[in-house]
């Protein structure tokens, strides 16, 4: 009974995950590489991708839960995060940065399960420092552009690229461009001109870069993970709205309200989760 139980929770869990990779992978700055990362289901989702046909039987099993609820939380959720983000964009950014935030102790404690050479740090600090100085560079530049076939073929790498490369959200890209609304919107209601070339170009990026880069997690795990905790730590410090909090004592409220759900949230479903494995080792 204890078992049953203990594998409807589980599931349940890892449901709840897929629905925030989704979530999170559509809100602006956030990647559903990190939720992936941060849930400790990355390196799975890796191998899957970069061998679908041999890894089918073993892994798809184990993740269809989670990707049922990615589904369901990127493509459910699009249109209503779209409405949020426009009338309440600060603290839903903020209820993202807290859980990032409150995800980082179990980040750490994954990256180190099969040691923490000295290098590894480095790693991190390079990361953090590369992608900072890429956001912040992307950030000075601000061109719309007509969307288009070719267009949403590219916003379908950016997509795939963040899962691929935890971090580097697909809406930093996108947003500079003046691609990001009409990408989500599109695939909100799943429109097929938007949501074939988007499929095209997330397919050829998984093709060309997933097998490359979980080979790098199998050779170099520690160095690998660090430094995607660096890339982690950079995109959420570039996402953080730092100037509504100035804005009134109302607004930085708010923002801390949310902060601190976000925190307490992650915290909560760490404990839980780390509850569920115990029950079901």
């Amino acid at each position: 009974m204890k078992t049953n139980r203990s594998g409807v929770l589980r599931l349940i869990l890892q449901v709840l995950q897929g629905v925030l990779i989704g979530v999170g992978a559509v809100l602006p700055g956030i990647s559903g590489g990190v939720l992936c990362v941060v849930f400790g289901i990355y390196k799975p989702v890796m191998e899957l991708l970069s061998n679908p046909f041999r890894r089918f039987r073993t892994h798809v099993p184990k993740l269809l839960s989670v990707i049922l609820g990615a589904a369901v939380g990127f493509l459910g959720v699009a249109k209503l995060l779209a409405f949020l983000l426009e009338k309440y964009p600060d603290p839903s950014v903020c209820l993202f940065v807290g859980l990032i935030a409150g995800m980082l102790p179990s980040l750490f404690r994954e990256a180190g399960e099969k040691g923490r050479p000295r290098g590894s740090w480095v790693s991190l600090a390079i990361a953090f420092a590369v992608i900072l100085a890429l956001l912040i560079s992307l950030n000075l530049f601000s061109v719309t552009i007509t969307p288009s076939f070719p267009w949403y073929l590219f916003c379908g790498f950016c997509l795939a690229l963040s899962v691929i490369a935890p971090g580097m959200s697909f809406s930093t890209l996108l947003m500079p461009l003046g691609l990001y609304t009409p990408f989500v919107e599109g695939l909100g209601s799943l429109r097929p001109e938007v949501l074939a070339p988007a499929v095209i170009g997330a397919g050829i990026t998984v093709i060309g870069l997933a097998k490359a880069v979980n080979a790098l997690f199998d050779r170099f795990y520690a160095y690998a993970f660090h430094a995607i905790i660096g890339i982690v730590i950079a995109a959420t410090v570039m996402i953080i709205p730092f100037g509504s909090f100035a804005v009134s004592v109302g607004s930085a409220a708010a923002n801390l309200i949310c902060l601190a759900a976000g925190i307490a949230a992650a915290l909560a479903l760490d404990q839980f989760n780390q509850r569920v494995l115990k029950q079901t080792d």
